[in-house]
């Protein structure tokens, strides 16, 4: 018999909001899979804060993400990402 593997959280494939997907790209993802796109994309366009390198500059798309903050810490992050994923 076969046992079924279920998927935690992190690996529940979602569909990012129009928003997000502008950063991530369209397509389903889990969550762990988002958080890792997110930071190629942060890293790729110098948006942490050199005083701070826990906190991250939202650019244009990512202003769009974080509810209109020019600024988020890295744990706050995923707060806001949660909300772009269903």
């Amino acid at each position: 018999m076969a046992t079924e593997k279920k998927t935690n959280a992190l690996q529940k494939p979602l569909t990012p909001s129009p928003e997000l997907a502008a950063v991530v790209g369209a397509g389903q993802l889990s969550r762990g899979e988002t958080v890792s796109k997110i930071w190629v994309y942060i890293k790729a366009n110098n948006l942490q804060d050199p005083a701070n390198r826990r906190d991250i500059l939202a650019d244009a798309k990512l202003k769009a993400v974080f509810d209109g903050k020019d600024k988020v810490s890295m744990f706050e992050m995923n707060k806001h990402l949660a909300r772009h994923l269903k």
